[in-house]
């Protein structure tokens, strides 16, 4: 590899994470300690409610259920 290569190399490198970078901050993908709220424990309370919901329900759907019958009713409902 000649030198000058190497060089368009370690540009093209930069330039790449200098914009990946800037295009996952303008989308939300990374954010800054201080740029997240403060903790809010009435909705991390509900959080934790839901995620019992959500288990129990799984437990429900799946009880006493062939897995390749669940298989195909999910697919059902994703055509509709």
């Amino acid at each position: 590899m000649s030198f000058t290569s190497a060089i368009v190399a370690i540009v093209a490198i930069i330039a790449w994470a200098y914009l990946r970078s800037t295009r996952d901050q303008r989308m939300g993908l990374r954010s800054e300690p201080h740029d997240m709220p403060a903790a809010n424990p009435m909705l991390e309370r509900e959080v934790i409610e839901l995620r019992k919901r959500v288990e129990v329900l799984e437990r429900i759907l799946t009880d006493g259920r062939d897995a390749s019958r669940l298989a195909q009713d999910i697919e059902a409902l994703r055509d509709h």
